[in-house]
């Protein structure tokens, strides 16, 4: 069930609501004259939405790409980043 609580307790009770946010990973919705305003959330469940929202971003593009046939097959992808990577660390010990 959602933690629903009213603008002031932004102002009234902070710490509380904080501590709900970095003990559940859960947002806390905000309202203003009994209406939905806000969604606070900690740092830490920002930063998965997001990395999440990308991922299936580029999931999305990959997907997309395999429907038109822009693919490699594996075995090729993979020795073309063997050889970038063995030049690299071929260009740093010779330094």
């Amino acid at each position: 069930m959602p933690s629903i609580r009213p603008s002031s307790d932004l102002r009234n009770k902070y710490s509380e609501i904080s501590e709900f946010c970095h003990k559940n990973g859960e947002p806390v919705y905000i309202t203003k004259n009994g209406q939905g305003d806000l969604v606070l959330m900690s740092m830490e469940t920002f930063d998965k939405l997001i990395n999440k929202s990308e991922l299936y971003k580029l999931l999305d593009e990959g997907y997309d790409a395999m429907k038109k046939g822009n693919v490699k097959p594996a075995t090729e992808v993979f020795d073309h980043i063997e050889r970038k990577l063995s030049t690299a660390f071929t260009m740093d010990t010779e330094d």
